[in-house]
């Protein structure tokens, strides 16, 4: 009759380096994504002020500004309405379902909202929110 003997179990240790790595990219990431945005909401837009606004679940969203003359931005570069509507189109194909964040001027024409909100069902956004200030 042979005995066996226990063999003594190795030490398990944690492994710091990928951890450090790991808090990195994570760092570079949230420091690249924040600047973009930024730069979305850099359009000199005077948002409306709204009694029962509520701040939306933060999600992925596609910016577009319209200043008080009507022009429209794409994040933060100027785009004619055809422009406007490819890109709508683009986005639509690339990462459906496709979500808007308009940011309209309080002076914008109502007529170029409803322009948008129309180029938006057109392609098929099925979540369009606007910007605006709470009270």
């Amino acid at each position: 009759m042979t005995r066996r003997h226990k063999r003594p179990l190795d030490e398990v240790s944690f492994q710091i380096t990928p951890m450090i790595d790991m808090t990195f990219l994570l760092l570079i990431f949230f420091m690249v994504t924040q600047k973009i945005t930024e730069q979305q909401l850099n359009v000199p837009v005077k948002l409306p002020v709204a009694v029962s606004a509520v701040p939306p679940a933060r999600t992925e969203r596609d910016i577009i500004n319209i200043d008080g003359e009507g022009n429209y931005y794409i994040g933060d570069l100027p785009a004619t309405t055809e422009e406007v509507l490819a890109h709508l189109k683009i986005k639509f194909e690339d990462f459906p379902p496709l979500q808007i964040y308009l940011r309209a001027d309080r002076n914008t024409p109502t007529k170029k909202i409803r322009e948008f909100v129309e180029m938006a069902t057109e392609v098929g956004a099925i979540d369009l929110i606007f910007g605006v200030y709470g009270k």
